[in-house]
């Protein structure tokens, strides 16, 4: 398309969010502008408010889309189990490639992205055989556990973007050394792998912990 020039094909929702999504991406949500927007997609304004109402829809509809193409993709027509720990992971990872979503997730659970969250994992745990009494209890206790945990890695993996991981852990696990033994015995203990841990695996490892418990309650 020659500079200057205006686009003329159709401008579908679809292709704003991902290019909302693009902008979210390499620069968080200050980088998410209608004006951004339009120079990206080289169209004028109404074009975009033709589908979307403002930056907060567009902000809700790319967490939207990022999430529903996770759902999408993890296979969960396997154990129940294993589908739960798809889903986990899936998320997890989504949410760290895309931290934008977690916090947009939190400002506004009754979106569409987390309603099919919600209805994904309590399916899977009343297959698995969650007793009917525990099961909404169980399905929002882990709901919560995976989108705080993957909410909250994303959150640290920003606050360390510039700086070497290694070395800011180390540091804090260095001040963690220094606390009173006596009050501080398990810190103490977590000082001494918290530089090496992996984010990840220590989410996978909460799952597995809230699976276990839960096959206490068939």
């Amino acid at each position: 398309m020659a500079k200057g020039s205006r686009r003329t094909d159709g401008l579908s929702r679809e292709v704003i969010v991902r290019a909302a999504t693009d902008l979210l991406d390499s620069g968080g949500e200050t980088a998410l502008t209608l004006k951004a927007l339009t120079t990206r997609l080289n169209t004028g304004y109404g074009a975009i408010y033709h589908h979307v109402a403002d930056k907060d829809d567009l902000l809700a509809a790319a967490t939207d889309d990022l999430i529903a193409r996770v759902m999408t993709s993890v296979v969960t027509d396997t154990e129940p189990r294993e589908g739960l720990r798809a889903v986990a992971l899936g998320l997890f990872d989504a949410i760290d490639a895309h931290p934008w979503a977690g916090a947009q997730i939190a400002r506004e659970p009754w979106r569409s992205a987390l309603l099919d969250v919600y209805e994904t994992i309590g399916r899977l745990l009343d297959t698995l055989g969650v007793p009917e009494q525990a099961l909404v209890d169980a399905a929002g206790a882990l709901v919560n556990y995976v989108l705080g945990v993957a909410g909250q890695n994303a959150a640290n993996t920003r606050a360390l973007a510039d700086a070497d991981r290694s070395a800011a852990l180390g540091a804090i696990a260095a001040r963690w050394s220094q606390l009173d033994p006596e009050k501080y015995p398990f810190v103490h203990k977590a000082a001494a792998q918290l530089r090496e841990h992996d984010d990840r695996e220590q989410f996978l490892a909460g799952v597995d912990i809230f699976l276990a418990g839960i096959a206490t309650l068939r």
